[in-house]
C-alpha cells in the first residue's frame, strides 16, 4: 500500500499560522524550564537556586495577593453553599447572590447567554459613563471578552479584507507581540512607528506621519493602534498627544484602536489616565460623531492580575449598527468564560463607601498602585547607577524596558549562534544569575538598540536582588566581551 503523506505537516500547515512567533521570551522560556527542573534536582555547581521569571506580568505568580472581594465574590458565585457559610461576609454574600440570580439556575454552569450578552454589559456601560464623566454609552456597542488577545486578533481580522493592495496597521515599536501575530494570521500589514526613546517614548506626530507616508506605498493602512499605558516602555499619553492623534485619524481616515489594558496603572507624578473615548467626545462633534474608535480593557493586567481568568471588553464607537451585528458574530463565536464576566461585573461595580468591604477593597487597590510606584522609582535609582544601562522615567504599567549597550564582540558572537545580541544577553544572564528577562527584539527596537523587559512585579527584596544581578552581571558582560 502506498504511503500517504500527512494532512497535518510544517509544509501543509496553514502559512499563516506558521508565520506566527512563539509567546515572549519563547526559548528563553523553555531554558528557564530546563534550569528549574535541574534546580529541582540539586542543581550542582549554579549559584542561585530559584529562576526569577522576570520577563512576565502575571500577577498571581509573583506571589501577589489576590484581591479579597473579588475572590470571594467569586468563590461563592463558584460554589454557592457558601452563601451559608459565616466567614464571608454580608456584603460579598449580598453581590454574589444578585449575581447568582441574574445566571441560568442559579449557577455559572451553564452558557448564561444573556448574563454575557446584556447583562454584563450594561454593567460596563455605567462603568464608562462614570470613568468618563457621564459621557453616554451604549451597552450595545460593549462586547465582553476571553481576554484582549484574543479581542485584538478578532479586530484585525474584522477589518481587512481580500483587495489587492493589503489592509496595513499602523502599530507602535515597542509593542506586545500580540499584534504582530494577530497580522500575520489576519493576512495584513505590520506598518511600524518608532516611539521616541529620548523623549520618554513619547509619541511623535511627525514619525506617525512618515510612517503613514511610507506605508501607502505598500499597502493601505486603515488602523492606527495605540498602547496607553505603553507595555512595554510604561509611558502614559498625555492628554495633548491623544488630542494630536485623535486629529490626525480623522484627517487620514484612519479607525483608531486604543488598546488601554493597563489603564488602572498610572502612577507617575503629575500623570494621569486619559481615556481616547473621553478625549474624542470633549473635542466636540467635528471628532466625536466621526471618528471611529474602539477600545479595549482587560482584567488580567490590572490592579487585581486574574490573568488566569482572562476577562476583559471591547467597546465600539461611531460603528455602524450591521457592522455590529457583524461584529458580535465574530468576537462572540468562542464565548468568554461565565466567572470571568463574573470579575467583570464585579469590578464594573465595586464596593460603595457603605459596605464593609469598601475600606478593604480600596485599602488593597490602592497598596498595588503603591507597590508598583514603589517599584518602580526603585527599577529607575538601580538603572542610572549601572554602566551601559539606561531606563527611561516609568510613568505607569508594570514594566520597565531599559536600553542597554552590548559591545561589538558579544553582538557578533550572538550573529555567529543566530540569535539577536540582546536575547544573547538575557540568555547569557539567564545562565549565570537565573534572572529570566524578556528581550527587547521581541517588543520591536529601533536598528541598532538593544533593549530588554523587567517586570515590577517581584516583591521589593526579590526586585533588589534581581536589579544586583543585573548589575553585576552587566560589569562582567562588559570586561569580557569589551
Amino acid at each position: 500500500m502506498q504511503s500517504r503523506k500527512k494532512v497535518m505537516s510544517l509544509e501543509s500547515m496553514n502559512p499563516m499560522v506558521k508565520e506566527t512567533k512563539l509567546p515572549i521570551a519563547d526559548h528563553l522560556a523553555q531554558r528557564a524550564e530546563e534550569l528549574q527542573q535541574d534546580l529541582k534536582q540539586g542543581g550542582k555547581g549554579r549559584p542561585y537556586s530559584e529562576i526569577m521569571k522576570c520577563h512576565t506580568g502575571d500577577i498571581c505568580s509573583m506571589g501577589q495577593k489576590p484581591n479579597t472581594f473579588i475572590q470571594q465574590v467569586a468563590a461563592i458565585c463558584a460554589y454557592p453553599e457558601l452563601l451559608k457559610s459565616a466567614s464571608m461576609p454580608e456584603d460579598v454574600k449580598q453581590r454574589a447572590q444578585g449575581i447568582l440570580q441574574g445566571v441560568d439556575g442559579f449557577s455559572i454552569g451553564g452558557y448564561n447567554l444573556r448574563y454575557i450578552d446584556y447583562s454584563v454589559p450594561e454593567k460596563i456601560a455605567k462603568f464608562i459613563e462614570r470613568r468618563d464623566g457621564g459621557i453616554p454609552s451604549n451597552p450595545r456597542n460593549i462586547i465582553g471578552c476571553h481576554g484582549v488577545n484574543l479581542c485584538i486578533m478578532n479586530v484585525m481580522d474584522l477589518v481587512t479584507t481580500k483587495e489587492p493592495l493589503k489592509t496595513g496597521v499602523l502599530v507602535p515599536v515597542p509593542h506586545c507581540p500580540v499584534y504582530t501575530n494577530a497580522l500575520v494570521l489576519a493576512d495584513a500589514i505590520k506598518v511600524p512607528y518608532q516611539l521616541d526613546e529620548g523623549n520618554d517614548w513619547a509619541l511623535n506626530l511627525q514619525e506617525l506621519r512618515q510612517a503613514l507616508q511610507e506605508g501607502r506605498k505598500h499597502c493601505n493602512p486603515k488602523i492606527l493602534c495605540i498602547i496607553n499605558p505603553s507595555n512595554p516602555t510604561g509611558q502614559v499619553q498625555s492628554r495633548k498627544c491623544i488630542e494630536d492623534v485623535i486629529r490626525f485619524a480623522a484627517e487620514e481616515g484612519l479607525l483608531l484602536f486604543a488598546d488601554e489594558v493597563l489603564q488602572d496603572l498610572v502612577f507617575g507624578a503629575g500623570y494621569n489616565f486619559h481615556s481616547f473615548k473621553k478625549v474624542l467626545f470633549e473635542m466636540g462633534p467635528k471628532y466625536s460623531s466621526t471618528v471611529q474608535l474602539i477600545s479595549c480593557f482587560s482584567f488580567s493586567q490590572g490592579f487585581i492580575g486574574e490573568n488566569g481568568l482572562s476577562a476583559g471588553y471591547i467597546e465600539y464607537v461611531n460603528i455602524d449598527p450591521l457592522v455590529m451585528d457583524c461584529t458580535v458574530n465574530k468576537v462572540t463565536s468562542g464565548h468568554p468564560s461565565v466567572l470571568g464576566q463574573i470579575v467583570v461585573d464585579i469590578l464594573m461595580t465595586p464596593p460603595l463607601p457603605k459596605d464593609p468591604s469598601y475600606h478593604s477593597f480600596m485599602e488593597e487597590k490602592q497598596r498595588a498602585k503603591e507597590f508598583l510606584a514603589e517599584n518602580a522609582r526603585l527599577t529607575e535609582e538601580m538603572f542610572r547607577q549601572i554602566p551601559g544601562i539606561y531606563c527611561s522615567p516609568i510613568r505607569g504599567s508594570m514594566y520597565a524596558f531599559p536600553r542597554i549597550d552590548i559591545p561589538e564582540k558579544a553582538v557578533r558572537q550572538a550573529q555567529e549562534q543566530g540569535m539577536e545580541p540582546d536575547v544573547f544577553f538575557c540568555y547569557k544572564l539567564l545562565e549565570e544569575t537565573g534572572v529570566f528577562l524578556a528581550a527587547g527584539s521581541t517588543f520591536g527596537q529601533d536598528e541598532g538598540t538593544y533593549h530588554f523587559r523587567l517586570t515590577l512585579l517581584p516583591p521589593k527584596e526579590k526586585l533588589k536582588s534581581v536589579l544586583q544581578s543585573i548589575r553585576d552581571f552587566q560589569k562582567k558582560f562588559f570586561e569580557e566581551y569589551s
